[in-house]
């Protein structure tokens, strides 16, 4: 097994992650064993009752973090499953959204929508800047919640702080990132049931560089400085943060953790690499679950051959690991995507029929909510068509 190499960095961990991370350690297990693959890892659930008995803040209405637990406003356990509905990164009036594409996601029982953003799509200073977009972020966020849904809105596209650059995925968040979610937080801030995820897949930078910002062939922005940007704006909602090598690996989390409160980790297992499978799952992020929440914000099939096993063990392994998944993606178009839906008519490819079947297991609504409309009601209008862009491992 690979050890682990504690660093100054490494105290300021929870102590609820530091016990757990060295009971491992001194027990030399091996969290790469395979044969534990989907099987119950004996992850305890901290509950909702904070040591001291002290809540950290939240958003109105919104959820709270204790330990390994995403907690309602009441103060009980919540798990995330849900949606990924991308295209308002690749097109600023989005793709075939409406108000019953939401409530479609809730007839499968879905509690949460994770919604791919394009920050040159939101600021008003870009050269690509929509003057709708941040009405139909509004649009989709009220048909979201009034269908039952909470939100994730995730950066996904970005542009290396420099407008010159085409939006796309890059390697990490910039400069206009920074501002991007100084806006985001502001406007959202009253309303705790939309969620913040920093950066949609980092890769390619150190882990210090992730956290604390540096250079990468122009300023990365580190997730450190994200999370405090948006609790400087006065917004206290759920944040999420990726890991490195395209938001799979939450290794170096040890050692280089985000320092804040409502923290959720984000990990993305695509059967593209050896290194994603199953059996690097616990040493890749798996160990995370004991001690943080761990949200799987994308996960599919990305081999093309239109396989299910791939979902049926990811789902299974996060059941047994206390841990919340969005899947990839509720959006009309086939395996290679990989897509949930055939047709905008709502048939299910096979991956979206598994992704179906396990939703309608699950009973865990989101909390019950004021009924108060986040932001504008005002939606954007439809723009031109737009190419999809190429999904990578699937976003």
């Amino acid at each position: 097994m690979s050890r682990l190499h504690l660093r100054p960095v490494f105290w300021s961990l929870s102590l609820s992650l530091l016990v757990s991370l060295l009971a491992c350690e001194l027990a030399s297990c091996d969290p790469g064993d395979s044969a534990n693959a989907g099987e119950d890892a004996g992850v305890v659930v901290a509950g909702c009752t904070p040591a001291g008995g002290a809540r950290p803040k939240t958003a109105p209405d919104g959820y709270y973090v204790n330990g390994n637990t995403i907690c309602t406003p009441d103060g009980k356990p919540h798990l995330l499953h849900g949606v990924d509905r991308p295209s308002l990164e690749w097109q600023p009036g989005g793709d075939h959204l409406s108000e019953g594409d939401f409530a479609s996601m809730a007839s499968w029982h879905a509690n949460v929508v994770r919604v791919a953003l394009n920050q040159d799509f939101w600021l008003s200073d870009a050269p690509s800047y929509y003057a709708g977009y941040a009405a139909q972020v509004d649009e989709v966020v009220r048909w979201a919640e009034q269908a039952g849904l909470d939100v994730i809105l995730d950066l996904h596209w970005s542009d290396q702080g420099n407008y010159a650059v085409k939006p796309g995925q890059q390697t990490m968040a910039d400069t206009h990132s920074l501002q991007f979610w100084k806006e985001v937080a502001a406007r959202y801030k009253g309303d705790g049931r939309v969620f913040f995820e920093l950066y949609n897949e980092p890769h390619d930078v150190p882990p210090a560089v992730w956290l604390s910002g540096g250079d990468a062939g122009f300023t990365v922005v580190g997730m450190q400085q994200l999370h405090d940007a948006i609790r400087a704006a006065g917004a206290d909602n759920l944040v999420l943060v990726g890991g490195l090598n395209w938001a799979y690996d939450l290794s170096h989390v040890a050692a280089f953790p985000v320092v804040g409160s409502n923290i959720l980790y984000v990990t993305h297992p695509y059967n593209n690499a050896a290194a994603r499978q199953p059996d690097h799952w616990t040493s890749s992020w798996g160990y995370l679950t004991s001690s943080v929440p761990v949200v799987v914000t994308e996960f599919g099939d990305a081999s093309g051959t239109c396989s299910t096993d791939w979902d049926k063990q990811l789902i299974a392994y996060a059941d047994s690991h206390h841990t919340s998944w969005t899947a990839w993606a509720w959006f009309a178009s086939d395996c290679k995507f990989p897509a949930l839906l055939k047709d905008w008519n709502g048939t299910t490819t096979a991956e979206g029929a598994v992704v179906k079947e396990a939703l309608l297991r699950y009973d865990d609504p989101a909390a019950p909510r004021p009924g108060a409309d986040a932001g504008s009601d005002a939606g954007g209008d439809a723009a031109p068509d737009a190419p999809i862009a190429d999904a990578g491992g699937g976003g």
